[in-house]
């Protein structure tokens, strides 16, 4: 594995035009230092869960419990019949407090609330910790992730995704895309929080039975983070997520451009519509997918027609969008 490159912190003008458009991860270390949480953090763990507390609005959000046979690990059952966590509601105070008094325990239960949104359950903190690159991201939603040592299983997200640690440790593993078929991913329809993840643990790997997963330790990427750090995501790039001090706060930044429709859904009707045909109607069905999507000139697959004649295969445009859904939608409502 090689580290994670390193950059200054760019102004958002910079990301956007020369960190993004690389589809790489990049570590922007101190991007938080200035934080009052992070400053609380390193005067003690206590007073950064005070700060939460202060600002806690008192919703109740999802908390995710696994025993402490798991040892922080939150995954699926050994027969894949279920998953070896539940699940309770809770107020992020009341998780602060359970995580404070689990600190001196010598085997925990792992336990967590991920992806809880600022702005219902700490309102009055977002202001206080802006984050401007998160700016760049069209309708990101400023989250944060409270809990003790734990690990999140490899799996990807739909939107880019900015990450920057307020309290405790974290070491993020990153795969790129192309090593996907060497992550034996899981069901893509029974998932533990929303996105299907690798049957791999990059922290334990069985090599007898995932003897792939070498190669996609070979391009793999690692990024040590510590309070004020921050490190951004592209959009479907795989990665493992360890927590490891007894408390640990995380803020996200979550993007998606709703406008390019849903990828992964593409994907599973493909699977269902597609790739059980013969392989002489598989590769048609490439060289139509190559000319209308993938190809480095697909945007150009109309240019022979007028503008009037185009329809859906025109341009990106918001009228072209509608008229795509509207087409769509009318397809999948036809009587069979």
């Amino acid at each position: 594995m090689t580290p994670v490159q390193e950059i200054e912190a760019p102004t958002p003008e910079e990301f956007q035009e020369s960190i993004r458009p690389r589809f790489q991860p990049v570590v922007i270390r101190g991007a938080a230092n200035d934080w009052p949480i992070v400053r609380a953090g390193r005067r003690s763990q206590g007073e950064a869960l005070t700060m939460l507390r202060q600002h806690d609005s008192g919703a109740p959000t999802d908390i995710i419990i696994a025993p402490p046979s798991q040892k922080g690990r939150f995954f699926y059952q050994p027969d894949m019949r279920g998953l070896n966590f539940t699940q309770k509601k809770a107020s992020l105070t009341q998780l602060a407090d359970q995580i404070e008094q689990l600190v001196d325990a010598d085997d925990p239960p792992g336990i967590y609330a991920g992806a809880t949104a600022l702005a219902s359950h700490q309102p009055g903190l977002r202001e206080k910790h802006p984050f401007p690159l998160a700016d760049t991201l069209p309708d990101a939603t400023p989250r944060i992730w409270l809990g003790n040592a734990s690990q999140v299983a490899t799996h990807f997200d739909m939107s880019d995704n900015f990450a920057v640690v307020a309290l405790g440790k974290r070491r993020f593993t990153l795969f790129e895309p192309q090593v996907t078929g060497d992550l034996y991913v899981g069901p893509l329809n029974f998932t533990l929080a929303g996105q299907p993840v690798s049957m791999v643990d990059p922290l334990n790997p069985d090599f007898e039975r995932y003897p792939r997963f070498n190669n996609a330790l070979a391009t793999a990427q690692y990024a040590d983070l510590e309070p004020g750090d921050a490190i951004y995501i592209p959009t479907l790039w795989w990665h493992h997520v360890a927590a490891s001090a007894p408390a640990n706060i995380l803020f996200n930044y979550w993007h998606n451009d709703a406008a390019h429709g849903g990828g992964f859904l593409a994907l599973v009707h493909g699977m269902l519509s597609i790739r059980d045909l013969p392989k002489p109607e598989r590769e048609a069905w490439r060289a139509w997918f190559d000319h209308f999507v993938f190809g480095d000139d697909a945007a150009q697959s109309a240019a022979h027609l007028p503008p009037a004649g185009q329809g859906i295969n025109g341009p990106a445009s918001e009228q072209r969008s509608i008229m795509m859904r509207q087409f769509i939608a009318q397809v999948l409502t036809k009587p069979l």
